[in-house]
């Protein structure tokens, strides 16, 4: 069924446990998502990534995500990801995404504050949830990066000065009145090419501030321990692609390594993927509700 991003995530903050977020650039990833949370039977986000406008556009995805959305036996919100511009957010608002992410992160303070608070009353009165960035999400040197606010953690003197401060956070939430915020605490859009370095404490901090649901953009990397304890501190709402997609992607490597010299056919290809792209959402499902499964 097709529900907002609101009435989600407050029953995720309620009961300790997080929505996964996943992008979806074509219509087996759709189909792998879903069969997935029904399997479970979990709440689950379908997104469409501003920056992949490039693989499938607004127009063409989003009423394949909306369909499948409002025949699924569990919750389905449908979420614009890291929207930047006012145009796509009121096109994914007017196709009837029952929620959207104005990302702005990347702009002066101000600026994030003044556009973010005015999408807010546009989105609200059409009964749309918002998302928004505080700080900055860090980008890998394998890609990744589709926050606007997504940077190399070298362009920092100290973590502090890219990390969300709490204080801040309230201000923000409480002035804009978005629905639910992306904080940073050190996690990575991308590949992760060592360890992780994440201040999990910095999400309690922000939580004893502001209690809105949080979300964290740039899981990869992160360990299962690592993502219960966050959950545990006020994390409600993950984002998760780029692991989804590379397990796609291995299962079709293998699929044609197999194959040697006998044919392949593309639909053996699609079929491949979109059940290598099922098994691993489906794992970080797992982890993501595992207090509710």
């Amino acid at each position: 069924m097709l529900v907002t991003m609101k009435s989600i995530l407050e029953d995720a903050k309620k009961r300790r446990y997080a929505v996964g977020a996943f992008n979806v650039p074509n219509l087996e990833s759709v189909q792998a998502v879903i069969s997935a949370a029904e399997e479970l039977n979990v709440p689950v986000i379908l997104q469409h990534a501003e920056v992949h406008e490039n693989l499938i556009s607004l127009p063409e995805i989003g009423p394949i995500m909306l369909d499948y959305a409002k025949r699924a036996s569990v919750p389905v919100c449908v979420h614009l990801d890291h929207g930047a511009s006012f145009e796509l957010c009121i096109q994914a608002i007017r196709l009837g995404f029952t929620s959207i992410m104005y990302d702005a992160s990347a702009k002066s303070y101000e600026e994030n504050f003044e556009e973010t608070k005015e999408i807010v009353k546009i989105a609200h009165a059409a009964g749309v949830s918002v998302e928004a960035e505080l700080g900055h999400i860090f980008t890998s040197a394998l890609g990744g990066g589709e926050g606007r606010g997504a940077v190399g953690a070298e362009n920092y003197a100290s973590l502090d000065d890219c990390y969300t401060d709490p204080a801040t956070a309230r201000k923000f939430a409480e002035g804009t009145g978005v629905d639910a915020l992306a904080i940073s605490f050190g996690t990575t859009h991308g590949v992760y090419l060592t360890e992780p370095k994440l201040d999990l404490n910095r999400i309690t901090q922000i939580r004893n501030e502001i209690d809105i649901p949080f979300v964290m953009h740039g899981g990869s990397g992160v360990s299962d321990e690592d993502f219960k304890t966050a959950i545990h501190n006020g994390i409600a709402k993950i984002n998760y692609y780029t692991y989804g997609s590379m397990a796609g992607g291995n299962i079709v490597r293998e699929l044609i390594a197999e194959a040697g010299d006998k044919k392949v056919f593309y639909h053996d290809i699609v079929t491949a993927a979109k059940e290598g792209i099922k098994a691993d959402v489906k794992a970080a499902m797992t982890v993501f509700a595992s207090s509710i499964l």
